[in-house]
């Protein structure tokens, strides 16, 4: 089973992630993928430079590049768990690339909601490097995911958690999906 995590920059999908993991369930995150790219160029991890690599590989190798590259990450992974979580899919395009390259596997697509407001506070708090700064910034770069067709994804998820409540309602929301799909893995295994 592959479970791909999707959602709106700073709406929670890490804690998914991380509660996946500490179950031993593998990960792969397609944003370390373009960050990982960005070094092998001999480029500084910069948030101009990261975006520039994520342009180009989809110019090089088609709409779905990231995917293609976690392809091989997550075929090996496949090897030891009979679950891998995908992390930051972004378009359908991305999603087709798995159903294509792992047709007999089960996709289950996990989306989380946070509202904006809650969203530019997390990131600019978490300060990581490509998060923006100022709301003008915040905006432009949920545009530029939605480009990207992320809410085509978050619209065919097979769960949605809304996380604008408090952190242990969320993390409880996160739990009880994270048990739900395990359970309905080793129900197939």
């Amino acid at each position: 089973m592959i479970v791909i995590i999707t959602g709106m920059p700073g709406s929670g999908k890490s804690k998914i992630v991380k509660e996946f993991e500490r179950r031993g369930v593998p990960s792969v995150s397609l944003g370390d993928i373009v960050r990982e790219e960005t070094v092998k160029r001999g480029l500084e991890l910069t948030k101009e430079n990261v975006a520039k690599v994520s342009i180009r590989l989809r110019q090089e190798l088609g709409q779905n590049a990231v995917a293609k590259l976690a392809v091989v990450r997550i075929r090996e992974l496949l090897e030891g768990s009979n679950v891998v979580v995908v992390d930051g899919v972004r378009s359908l395009d991305e999603v087709g690339t798995f159903r294509s390259a792992f047709p007999g596997e089960e996709i289950v697509i996990i989306a989380v909601h946070t509202p904006p407001r809650q969203r530019f506070e997390r990131l600019r708090k978490r300060g990581r490097h490509d998060d923006p700064k100022t709301w003008e910034e915040f905006e432009e770069r949920d545009w530029k995911e939605l480009k990207f067709g992320i809410g085509n994804v978050i619209a065919m998820a097979d769960y949605m958690l809304v996380n604008d409540g408090s952190k242990e309602e969320y993390e409880k929301k996160v739990r009880e999906t994270v048990e739900l799909i395990l359970a309905s893995s080793r129900g197939r295994a």
